[in-house]
């Protein structure tokens, strides 16, 4: 999830949102903007991402949550690493590159 340069939130009524669905979805997935749909002047329904909403949602998931705040701890103890560290490493999975296994066979 990347940082947004601004946050772009739009208020709508429902009618305009209905007319212009279409519109509101492709800028909601393609701009990353927010539309808060309103029925008489009051905020009933909000539109968003659907890769967004998903991340969202996860994030309610109290075993999610505690992943995060457990990953988060052992980083701040210092038992991370950096990425180019990670990727050097070889991996430990037992399928190799079809040229190892051929010299294997």
């Amino acid at each position: 999830m990347g940082a947004r340069a601004s946050l772009v939130v739009h208020h709508l009524p429902v009618t305009k949102a209905r007319i212009n669905l279409g519109q509101v979805v492709r800028r909601a997935h393609l701009n990353k903007e927010y539309f808060i749909l309103e029925k008489d002047g009051i905020p009933v329904a909000g539109i968003m991402d659907a890769d967004e909403l998903e991340d969202y949602l996860e994030l309610r998931d109290p075993k999610v949550r505690a992943h995060i705040r457990k990953s988060y701890g052992e980083y701040r103890a210092g038992k991370g690493r950096p990425l180019e560290e990670f990727l050097s490493q070889p991996t430990s999975g037992k399928r190799g590159t079809k040229a190892a296994r051929r010299q294997k066979a």
